[in-house]
């Protein structure tokens, strides 16, 4: 927003002088994220700027550590390029194993994050519902308690009921680090919802079925596809958990960089971190269409 032409000097000083904090603060925070893309592509396995590198050298940048990500753990990584090896790929690299877990996990546990957190979001929200402050706090208590100790009560109750080293553990696991994203993401939603349409609806004769999925439902699905972003990004990007309760065979991609940093260092983390800030930027992106969207369907709009 541009200052008045009647500003004064020192509101104008001000003005400035909180642009370049604001740019200040903008650039500390990405600038760990645009460092790490560049160097994905170094030819040189380090994880530092090479001569070449900062004069621009063509010859000091390469995707031989993309290419890794493919080739890492297959059985025959020189063949041709065919379909043989494509499936050599699917079968047996495991950058792309371990990507499949994150995704079948991230998927399941999303779902079940979201259908859970939507049902108590439109419980919470509802002015009758006793204790709801108290049941509020416990619901998004996964998400304030450090994660270490939420990973060490799943690992002993998991241990107790056979849960730990299963795929199932481990979807409800992060299941359980997504519901408070859910929650609060649907709770903002429905804050702004006319419930004076589901009076309208029931007066007309729609059940209270036919009136959730006609009426209540479009209007806050941007809010629950938020929630649902969120709760799939919490499960993408979780290591502790998964060191906890999942077993050997089903490492996922950040379990894998963190054995990466661990056992081998390769800059081939580098290549697996900017695929993820891809990810993440998109789904970022959708995440702000989806909030425009609820604030034109609310008839709010931004200043």
């Amino acid at each position: 927003m541009a200052l008045p032409s009647y500003a004064s000097p020192l509101e104008r000083l001000w003005r400035y002088t909180y642009l370049l904090i604001c740019t200040a603060i903008f650039i500390f925070l990405i600038a760990p994220i645009l460092i790490v893309i560049p160097l994905s592509f170094n030819a040189e396995p380090y994880f530092t700027f090479t001569e070449k590198m900062l004069a621009f050298d063509p010859e000091g940048y390469s995707l031989r550590w993309y290419d890794i990500l493919l080739t890492f753990g297959m059985a025959a990584p020189e063949a041709a390029r065919d379909g043989a090896w494509w499936a050599d790929v699917w079968e047996n690299a495991t950058w792309v194993q371990v990507a499949k877990n994150s995704a079948i996990v991230g998927v399941f546990s999303t779902l079940l994050a979201t259908v859970l957190g939507t049902i108590a979001a439109l419980g919470l929200s509802r002015p009758e519902m006793p204790y709801r402050r108290a049941i509020m706090a416990v619901l998004i208590s996964p998400m304030i308690v450090p994660i270490i100790i939420t990973a060490t009560g799943l690992f002993f109750f998991y241990s107790s009921t056979g849960l730990s080293g299963s795929y199932a553990g481990v979807v409800l696991a992060h299941a359980t680090l997504g519901i408070p994203f859910v929650i609060i993401t649907v709770t903002a939603t429905l804050i702004g919802f006319d419930r004076s349409l589901s009076r309208a609806a029931a007066s007309l004769g729609a059940s209270p079925t036919t009136s959730f999925f006609k009426i209540t439902m479009p209007l806050i699905m941007p809010g629950v596809v938020s929630g649902a972003l969120f709760a799939f990004v919490t499960s993408f990007d979780e290591v502790v958990v998964v060191l906890f309760v999942a077993a050997h065979d089903q490492q996922t991609i950040p379990r894998q960089m963190w054995n990466g940093i661990r056992e081998q260092i390769s800059p081939a983390i580098l290549s697996v971190a900017t695929i993820l800030v891809v990810i993440s930027i998109a789904l970022l992106a959708m995440v702000e269409i989806l909030r425009r969207r609820s604030e034109k369907l609310r008839g709010v709009t931004p200043y």
